[in-house]
C-alpha cells in the first residue's frame, strides 16, 4: 500500500466509521467498493477485521437497546449463510469479485429505498440472518438488510441490534475464512494500518449522532452506494 493510498483510505475508513457510529449503516457500503477499486484483494477479510471494534464500540454505548430476542435469530441464521457465502468466496476471480461487490452494493442499497416496512418477526429475522451471512462472508456487505428489518425501529434499537450481530456474525465469518486459508499477512497489514482511523471515526461519532440528521444521512450514504457500486461494475 503506497502513502497516498494509505492517507487516502485512512480518510475514507475513519469517515464511514462516523456515518456507521451516527446511522447504524454506512461502513461496509461505503469501503466495499472503495477497497474495490483500490485493491480488490482486501475484501472481504479486511474489511471484517475492521469493523469489529466498531460494531463492538456501537453495540457497548448502547447495549440496553439490543433487541437479544431478535438478535438471537439474525445469528441462528446468519451461521448456516457463512458457509454457502464461503463457498461463493471460493468460486469467485479477483474480477468477478468487483462486479459482485458493485451489484450486491447496488441491490442491496435498492432494497433499503424501496422496500416496504416489515416487521422484525422470527422468520424475518431468520431469513435476513441467512442471506447476511452469505453476503458479507463472500463480500463484506451485510448492513442494509439488517437495517431495512429495524428500519422502524428507534435509532437506539437499530443501531445496537444491527451492531451486535455483525459482531457475532463477523467474528463466525472470520473463523471460517482462517480455516479456509483465505486470511493472509496483506489482509491483516491493512486491516491494523487503517485501525486508527476507524476508531477516531467511531469514537467521534458518540458525540455527534444524537444531534445528526439521521434519515437525511441515511439517504445520503445508499445514494453514494448506488453511485460507487454501477462505477466499480464498470471497473469489473
Amino acid at each position: 500500500m503506497t502513502i497516498s493510498n494509505f492517507l487516502a483510505l485512512s480518510l475514507l475508513a475513519g469517515g464511514s466509521a462516523f456515518v456507521q457510529g451516527a446511522v447504524g449503516i454506512g461502513f461496509a457500503l461505503i469501503m466495499a467498493p472503495i477497497f474495490g477499486f483500490f485493491d480488490a484483494s482486501y475484501l472481504p477479510v479486511t474489511l471484517l477485521i475492521l469493523m469489529l471494534p466498531l460494531n463492538f464500540l456501537v453495540a457497548w454505548r448502547e447495549r440496553a437497546s439490543i433487541d437479544l430476542r431478535g438478535a438471537g435469530w439474525i445469528t441462528f441464521g446468519r451461521f448456516f449463510g457463512t458457509f454457502l457465502g464461503m463457498a461463493v468466496l471460493i468460486a469467485l476471480s479477483v474480477r468477478q469479485l468487483e462486479i459482485a461487490v458493485g451489484l450486491l452494493t447496488i441491490l442491496a442499497a435498492g432494497v433499503a429505498l424501496l422496500s416496504p416496512p416489515f416487521a422484525p418477526r422470527p422468520t424475518a429475522s431468520l431469513g435476513v440472518g441467512l442471506f447476511t451471512g452469505v453476503t458479507e462472508t463472500a463480500t463484506g456487505i451485510g448492513g442494509p438488510p439488517l437495517a431495512l428489518l429495524y428500519q422502524h425501529a428507534p435509532g437506539p434499537v437499530l443501531r445496537s441490534t444491527v451492531a451486535t450481530c455483525f459482531l457475532v456474525g463477523e467474528l463466525i465469518s472470520l473463523a471460517v475464512l482462517i480455516v479456509a486459508g483465505k486470511v493472509g499477512q496483506t489482509q491483516l497489514m491493512a486491516a491494523l494500518s487503517l485501525m486508527p482511523a476507524v476508531l477516531i471515526g467511531s469514537l467521534l461519532s458518540r458525540h455527534t449522532h444524537s444531534r445528526i440528521n439521521g434519515p437525511a444521512l441515511r439517504m445520503a450514504v445508499l445514494i453514494f452506494s448506488i453511485v460507487s457500486g454501477a462505477a466499480l461494475i464498470l471497473k469489473g
